[in-house]
């Protein structure tokens, strides 16, 4: 399958040609994150949000892939992972300057999230729910669920986690986690 076929099939909705990248560029992705003081865990959330940057695009009708489709990856993965360094040495400066970051109440924190997840819909809050809560691993998620296999639980828990985030970011605002 060329990139043009890759493409026409994501516009179409194709989860599994999105496995298929996933499997085929995995082990370069994850290699360029570590190179540059990443882990592999670090690396797996930043190339499943690579891979929902491409799924997005491919949707979009303006989009031209100028690229081969492992390139355009790699420099997605390498532009977030650049992002998130820099998050981590703003937030690393910040608390050298002694800027406290104050947390909420385990129980109020585990309140508001669960309050949330009630409002995603039934696979997100299922998803969510056996991946946090009840600690299983994606495998056991693919086969409760009925999924194809555990890329699939994973692209979709990412997908579940962002909408929770936007969820509470769209309900709460930092100062009510704050005292």
């Amino acid at each position: 399958m060329n990139d043009q076929e890759i493409l026409v099939r994501l516009k179409q909705g194709d989860e599994n040609t999105l496995d298929l990248l996933y499997k085929q560029h995995y082990r370069m992705m994850v290699k360029l994150i570590i190179k540059n003081s990443g882990s592999e865990e670090e690396a797996k959330d930043i190339y499943q949000e690579s891979l929902i940057v491409l799924w997005q695009k491919s949707h979009d009708p303006n989009f031209v892939l100028s690229s081969k489709i492992s390139t355009y990856l790699y420099s997605i993965c390498l532009n977030l992972w650049r992002k998130e360094l820099e998050r981590k040495k703003r937030f690393s400066h910040e608390m050298k300057e002694g800027t406290e970051i104050m947390d909420i109440d385990k129980d109020e924190r585990i309140q508001i999230i669960n309050s949330c997840i009630q409002k995603l819909g039934e696979t997100c809050r299922d998803i969510l729910t056996y991946y946090y809560f009840d600690r299983l691993s994606m495998v056991e998620i693919a086969e409760k669920m009925g999924f194809a296999n555990s890329d699939t639980s994973k692209t979709k828990k990412y997908k579940c986690k962002k909408e929770l985030d936007l969820l509470v970011k769209s309900l709460y605002k930092e100062s009510d986690f704050l005292d």
